[in-house]
C-alpha cells in the first residue's frame, strides 16, 4: 500500500518535463520525447514510474531529470535497496545476499543483479577510496602508538584472468592472484600480563589485487604503496608518537616501510620467526620428533630473551644439509635489528601480526575464498573494496558523499 501511495504521488507530479529541450551532458540540446515507464525495486516493493524522457540526436543517448533527482540512473534498485545489497554483498555470497533480501525486506532481486549491482557498488567505493583522502581533523586525537601491518593472501581467479601467469601448480600455472591488504590500529590497552591488547573499534583495512614492486628509478610509489600512504593519511600516521611496521619478513614490506616510512619501528613477527624455527626442527629430526619438539622449544627461548646469536649458531651446522636450516639463517641474519623482542616488549610493542592475519581472513578470505568461489579481477576487487569499507566503519561516510553527489547532478 506504501509503495502504491509513493508511486501514485511520484507519477501524479510532471515537474520533470521542464521544456521542450534540456541539455545533454554532450552540450547539444535534448529534446522532449514522451513520458516513459520503468519499474524500479524500492524497500517498500516495485515502483512504475513514468518520467520525462529527453532524446539527443547529437549522440543518440537519452535521459530521463527525474532519475537523476531520485538516485536512479543506470539502475532498476532504488538508493535504499542498493544500499541493502552493498551490505549484504559485502558480508556474503550474492545467493545468501537475495535469500537475506527477500526473507529480512521482502525485496525480492535476483542474484546476477545482487552481483551486479554489488560490485558496482564496489567499484564506486574503490574511486571514492582513491579520490577521497580525509586526514583527522585538527584537534581530533590520535592513539600515541599507531600499528600498521601489510600482508599478502591468494583469492582464486577464473581462467581468464589468469592467461600467461605463473604460478605454484605442478604444470607452473596459477589458480589465484595475491591480494595486497594494509591494516592500521592502536594498542593502548594491556592484558594481566602486560601485553598489549588491540583497541577496540581501531582497526581499518584497505585491500587491492595490486603490485607492491618497486625499483630505485621509480619516481612514483607502487599502486600498494600509494594505497598504504593513503591509508597512513586517513589515520594520521604521521601524527602518532609512536609509529609501527609489523611484518611476517617478506622483504616487500620493508622496502615499502623504508620508502614511505623511514622513521617507523621495524618488527618482524615474532610467531612467524618461531614458526621457521619450527620447521627447521622438524626438517632435522622429523615432524613428530621428541627431538624436534625441544631444539624448537630451545630455540624459541632463545629468540624471546633477544639471544639471536645463539638461535643462529644453532642454526648454522645445520644449514649445509638442510634448505630450511639454511633460509632460516639468512631469514635471520636479515632482519636482526626487526627481532629485538626484549626491547620491543619494554617499549610496551605488539611483536605480533596477529591482526594482520586475522585481517587477511576477516577482510579477505570469509568474503572471497569460500568453497567453489572463482573472481575475475575486476569482481574481486569490487567487493573487497566493499568489504573493507564496511569492516572499516567508514561505508556511513561514503554514503553520504554519494547522496551528496547525487543530489548536486
Amino acid at each position: 500500500m506504501a509503495a502504491c501511495a509513493v508511486q501514485a504521488r511520484l507519477n501524479a507530479d510532471t515537474s520533470d518535463q521542464v521544456g521542450p529541450s534540456l541539455a545533454c551532458a554532450c552540450g547539444q540540446p535534448a529534446r522532449y520525447a514522451g513520458r516513459r515507464a520503468k519499474t524500479f525495486a524500492s524497500v517498500l516493493g516495485p515502483l512504475t514510474l513514468a518520467r520525462a524522457y529527453y532524446h539527443c540526436a547529437a549522440c543518440d543517448a537519452g535521459f530521463c531529470p527525474r532519475d537523476r533527482a531520485l538516485g536512479l540512473v543506470g539502475t532498476s534498485l532504488s538508493p535504499g535497496v542498493l544500499r541493502m545489497v552493498g551490505l549484504v554483498g559485502a558480508m556474503v555470497s550474492f545467493e545468501e545476499g537475495h535469500e537475506l533480501l527477500r526473507e529480512l525486506a521482502s525485496v525480492r532481486v535476483p542474484t546476477t543483479h545482487v552481483e551486479r549491482a554489488a560490485e558496482a557498488l564496489g567499484r564506486e567505493i574503490a574511486h571514492d577510496e582513491r579520490t577521497v583522502v580525509e586526514p583527522p581533523m585538527a584537534g581530533e586525537p590520535v592513539a600515541p602508538t599507531l600499528y600498521l601491518g601489510m600482508d599478502g593472501t591468494g583469492v582464486p581467479i577464473r581462467k581468464a584472468d589468469l592467461a600467461g601467469r605463473a604460478g605454484k601448480q605442478p604444470d607452473g600455472t596459477a589458480k589465484t592472484r595475491e591480494v595486497k591488504l594494509c591494516t592500521m590500529w592502536s594498542a593502548e590497552r594491556r592484558d594481566p600480563d602486560g601485553t598489549p591488547v588491540r583497541d577496540a573499534g581501531s582497526i581499518s583495512y584497505s585491500a587491492a589485487i595490486e603490485s607492491a614492486a618497486q625499483t630505485d628509478t621509480d619516481e612514483t610509489p607502487s599502486v600498494f604503496a600509494a594505497r598504504v600512504e593513503r591509508e597512513a593519511t586517513r589515520r594520521g600516521f604521521d601524527r602518532a608518537t609512536r609509529r609501527v611496521v609489523l611484518g611476517d619478513g617478506a622483504t616487500w614490506i620493508w622496502n615499502l616501510a623504508d620508502e614511505s616510512f623511514p622513521d617507523a619501528v621495524q618488527i618482524v613477527d615474532r610467531f612467524h620467526v618461531k614458526q621457521h624455527l619450527s620447521d627447521v626442527a622438524k626438517a632435522i629430526y622429523g615432524a613428530t620428533s621428541d627431538l624436534a619438539r625441544a631444539w624448537a622449544r630451545v630455540r624459541h627461548d632463545e629468540l624471546d630473551a633477544g639471544d639471536l646469536d645463539a638461535v643462529l649458531g644453532a642454526l648454522r651446522p645445520h644449514a649445509v644439509a638442510h634448505d630450511e636450516a639454511r633460509t632460516c639463517v639468512g631469514y635471520v641474519e636479515r632482519n636482526r635489528d626487526r627481532m629485538r623482542y626484549p626491547a620491543f616488549r619494554a617499549a610496551g610493542f605488539c611483536t605480533s601480526t596477529g591482526v594482520v592475519e586475522a585481517g587477511c581472513k576477516v577482510a579477505i578470505g570469509t568474503r572471497c575464498k569460500r568453497a567453489g568461489m572463482h573472481w575475475t579481477v575486476a569482481g574481486a576487487d569490487a567487493i573487497i573494496a566493499l568489504r573493507c569499507c564496511k569492516l572499516s566503519g567508514r561505508f556511513e561516510d561514503f554514503w553520504e558523499r554519494r547522496s551528496a553527489r547525487a543530489a548536486v547532478a
